[in-house]
């Protein structure tokens, strides 16, 4: 084996040992602002902040969130090469613009109106027809 793999050896095993000694306490305060973020996620939906959409891009952005951290520490994609991290935020990313979207185009559309109504059906009253009678019976 040469020097430089045994050097770069020691120090991954000594990175490694770093990790192992910070893992109780990092996963004690992911676990905290996770436990945080729920409430606020229940917080934030009794609160009408304008319009259905905003109300969407909240519950969205703290579940993206809450998933990214997940996904970093308890995945440990955060000691994982940079790129899988990268990945993982731009699909939480790219997959909430595209549902921001479909809702856009859900709430802008008309009523969908069948295309052979030319007037809309009136309000049928009750009738004050007798119920008719069953067979056999007479008045």
């Amino acid at each position: 084996m040469s020097a430089h793999t045994d050097i770069h050896a020691t120090a991954h095993a000594h990175a490694h040992d770093d990790h192992d000694a910070k893992a109780p306490r990092t996963y004690i305060l992911v676990l905290l602002a996770l436990l945080c973020l729920t409430f606020i996620t229940v917080s934030a939906s009794y609160i009408q902040w304008g319009s259905g959409m905003i109300n969407v891009i909240v519950a969205l952005t703290i579940a993206t969130i809450k998933a990214s951290l997940v996904a970093l520490f308890f995945m440990h994609l955060l000691h994982d090469r940079a790129m899988n991290g990268i990945i993982l935020i731009a699909s939480f990313v790219f997959l909430g613009i595209f549902l921001i979207s479909c809702y856009t185009d859900a709430v802008t559309r008309d009523d969908i109106q069948p295309a052979n109504l030319k007037v809309k059906p009136a309000a049928v009253a009750p009738s004050k027809v007798p119920a008719a009678t069953p067979p056999g019976e007479h008045h």
